[in-house]
Formats: C-alpha cells, sequence, structure tokens
C-alpha cells in the first residue's frame, strides 16, 4: 500500500453550532457541508470534519470531544494572528515558540478549540 495524503481529519465534538463558529469565524476556514450533526470545512487540499455523537456515519470505538491534536500552517506572521485571536477572546495556551518543522525553522502558537483539541498554528521562517 503506497498512501498518498490524508484526505480529512474528523472531531468529536460537543456543540456543532460552537465548533462552526469557531472554525468559521476564528480560524476563517469556509463551510464545505453543514448538517444537524456534521459540518465539513476546507482545510488547505484537506477537509477538517466536525461530528456530533448523534452523526450516522462510522465512527471510532470511543470517540472523545477534545481527544485531538492537530497542526496549521499560517501564510499570516504570528503577531497577527495573536491580534485576530485576542479579538476573538482565544487564549494562547503556549508560543510563539521555535522549533524545527517538516519544512524549516518556524514559530508556533498553540490555542483550544471549544472542545480542548488542541491546535497548533505555525509560520515558518522565511
Amino acid at each position: 500500500m503506497k498512501i498518498k495524503d490524508i484526505d480529512h481529519i474528523t472531531l468529536s465534538v460537543k456543540d456543532i453550532e460552537k465548533s462552526m463558529r469557531f472554525y468559521h469565524e476564528v480560524l476563517d476556514l469556509p463551510v464545505v457541508i453543514e448538517t444537524e450533526s456534521r459540518i465539513e470545512f476546507q482545510l488547505g487540499h484537506q477537509r477538517l470534519v466536525c461530528v456530533t455523537a448523534n452523526d450516522d456515519n462510522v465512527k471510532p470505538a470511543h470517540p472523545t470531544p477534545g481527544s485531538t491534536s492537530f497542526s496549521v500552517v499560517v501564510r499570516d506572521p504570528l503577531s497577527s494572528i495573536q491580534s485576530h485571536l485576542a479579538n476573538y477572546f482565544v487564549p494562547i495556551i503556549a508560543g510563539p515558540l521555535e522549533s524545527q518543522g517538516h519544512n524549516g525553522k518556524m514559530n508556533s502558537l498553540f490555542i483550544n478549540d471549544p472542545d480542548k483539541n488542541l491546535i497548533e498554528i505555525r509560520e515558518y521562517q522565511r
């Protein structure tokens, strides 16, 4: 088997409306599909899917809100991101921190979504 890419990431969430507001309004992700128990956002070439316990699709054995961690790469400088997050009253858990990423040196901020999933926001140094 030769895996080519990741198609989507699915998050178990408690409140689909809170998740929609956070990912669409705060993180500016476009909504692609929205139902009562599921919402899909465009995230680069992939999708970020949020589902509640009521979603009828195939699920993990123990879907748990707040158990996921993922990272996104931004084009904007982290200083602008910090201001943007402050405008939405989203606390920064850690950062900016410098580390080595897949494509070189980077700086990161860490935040939580409404279900306490951990999101790393990365800016590669130029």
